[in-house]
Order: C-alpha cells, then structure tokens, then sequence
C-alpha cells in the first residue's frame, strides 16, 4: 500500500503562515491526484486541498480558499500546502492523502495509509 509521511506543522500566531509538505512512496505521486485533510480536536477528519497528478486542477475546502495554495513536485514525490494568513480555526492535524482523482479525494477517501499527520496550532 501506498505510503505517506507529513511534516512541517508548528505553532504560529494568527496571521502566521506555514508550508506543509508530503512525501509518497516512490513513483506513487506520479500516478495519483495526492490531497490534505485536517482534523480539529474532537471533530472529524475533513477534506482541505486537493491537486491533480498534472497538477492542472486544485481544489478547496471554502474556508481555505485565497489563504491557503496545494502544488506538488512529481519529481520528488511531494505535495505541499502553503497556508498563509492562519486563523486559530486552523488548528488540527494535518494529513495527506492520495486517489485516482480529487473527487474521490473529497469524499474522503484515501489509497494510502493514513499517517501520522502533523500538528498545526494557531495561537496567540
């Protein structure tokens, strides 16, 4: 099964921004539209960016768009998803998800293994 591993999460002050990044299993990225997902403490695990293997279509959650920007590096494997102007509702764990395509990716399916995420807290 597909593998993937998240990092760059941090604390950062309202305003702040960050740059999450996830590594695929070699070759993975390649053939799938890769995504991230968020989970608030005691809340659900939600959909929040998606882009295609071709990166020709991104997709948002609405209370991302115009903060946040998913692009991914085929080459290297690697999605990332830049969040800037940060807003403590952004709190959560962040992770990273592939499938065929971002529809599948926003109904909240996955092929790969869910990882460990990372945290993102957004704190004054």
């Amino acid at each position: 099964q597909v593998q993937v591993a998240e990092s760059g999460g941090g604390w950062v002050q309202p305003g702040g921004s960050l740059r999450l990044s996830c590594e695929a299993s070699e070759g993975a990225s390649m053939v799938y539209a890769m995504g991230w997902f968020r989970q608030p403490p005691g809340k659900t695990r939600d959909f929040v960016a998606g882009i295609t293997w071709g990166s020709h279509v991104t997709e948002y959650t609405d209370s991302v768009k115009g903060r946040f920007t998913i692009s991914r590096d085929n080459g290297a494997n690697r999605a990332y998803l830049l969040m800037k102007d940060l807003k403590p509702e952004d709190t959560a764990v962040y992770y990273c998800a592939l499938h065929y395509s971002t529809d599948y990716l926003k109904r909240g399916d996955n092929l790969a293994s869910w990882g460990q995420g990372t945290q993102v807290t957004v704190t004054s």
